[in-house]
């Protein structure tokens, strides 16, 4: 079964660079152009993973992951902030927020795949060239 993938992005064009790479790949690509509609579609279709920018309006992702966590059904779903805050100390912040993972924008398309992929548990991969799973 395809792994299910969350984005939750509010630049149209950041979002369909990260669908295309997803569905590309073989992964389903869920998609909310801001917080509260992710949240809705989290809450609907449980997915495996969720990339999640940090600095959208209305929700940020911060609000988000915190919203994730308080549902027990959700909590225990990765959440990978992909974000442009690149500055000393970002990544340490976002990481001890509770984001399992930080991916830098602008994300580099030949590797973000590989980047996601290891966020996924291991029986939700799909073995990538020049990977061992």
């Amino acid at each position: 079964m395809t792994a299910r993938v969350l984005v939750i992005e509010d630049h149209p064009p950041s979002l369909d660079l990260v669908r295309y790479l997803l569905v590309a790949t073989g992964y389903e690509a869920l998609v909310a152009e801001d917080g509260l509609s992710g949240l809705a579609l989290a809450e609907a279709e449980s997915p495996d993973l969720v990339i999640c920018d940090i600095q959208m309006p209305g929700l940020d992702g911060y609000q988000v992951l915190a919203r994730l966590r308080a549902n027990p059904r959700l909590a225990s779903i990765p959440v990978v902030a992909v974000t442009a805050f690149s500055m000393v100390g970002d990544r340490r912040r976002i990481l001890e927020a509770g984001f399992e993972g930080y991916i830098p924008k602008p994300i580099i398309p030949e590797a973000f795949v590989a980047q996601v992929t290891a966020y996924l548990p291991p029986e939700r991969r799909i073995a990538l060239p020049g990977t061992n799973g």
